[in-house]
């Protein structure tokens, strides 16, 4: 689980395609002189990283980078399939108990892809406007939450499929919404809460059904 609070900055190294017998390998590199990665030399093989969005599994990790293996479904459902070396990831170490939930609740599966519509300077932040699948807009509403490439934002408004946020200078310092242009993809998860919900409210129980 994770909480859409970004904690550093990282970019891919290398990408080693899949084979027959072997899913998609990335490394992704982490900035040097950020404390709370300071131990990832050290990291538990399996744990869980998110990464623009995306839960991810370390497979092998140094002192400034980690390894993935990411799976064709995972490349076609999410941006991953677009990364190329140097490109920036926002990255997110998995929640403890005991730790500041400053976002909300993330499980870093990636619903689908949004598209930026435009961002243009509000004030002293930036009003940005995606367009979201219209399987998933329906799960985007005003003050919720939704995370885009694994940040955790408040939607300011909506309109059918479209919606905005705003981004203060401080998250895109700190995340990769800085390199973001309209027309690029990125990582859509809807709030769990709103997935629920509906589920609820649209199940039917089928009488035939084995007990």
């Amino acid at each position: 689980m994770f909480t859409g609070i970004i904690t550093a900055i990282g970019r891919v190294r290398s990408i080693t395609p899949a084979t027959t017998d072997r899913d998609s390998r990335f490394i992704l590199e982490v900035p040097h002189g950020n404390a709370q990665w300071a131990d990832l030399h050290a990291i538990a093989l399996g744990a869980s990283i998110c990464c623009s969005g995306c839960c991810l599994t370390v497979i092998e990790a140094g002192t400034d980078w980690f390894a993935v293996d990411v799976s064709n479904e995972t490349l076609s459902k999410t941006t991953l399939g677009q990364w190329v070396p140097g490109t920036p990831i926002n990255l997110e170490r998995a929640l403890r108990v005991g730790d500041e939930l400053g976002g909300h609740i993330l499980s870093g599966h990636v619903d689908g892809l949004a598209s930026v519509l435009s961002s243009t300077p509000e004030h002293g932040s930036t009003r940005w406007r995606f367009a979201a699948p219209p399987d998933l807009a329906g799960f985007i509403a005003p003050k919720g939450s939704v995370a885009l490439n694994g940040v955790s934002l408040t939607v300011n408004e909506v309109d059918g499929a479209l919606f905005g946020v705003n981004i203060i200078p401080h998250t895109e310092q700190m995340t990769n919404f800085g390199t973001l242009k309209p027309g690029d993809a990125i990582n859509l998860e809807i709030d769990m809460l709103a997935r629920y919900v509906a589920r609820l409210a649209n199940y039917r129980p089928n009488p035939q059904d084995p007990l």
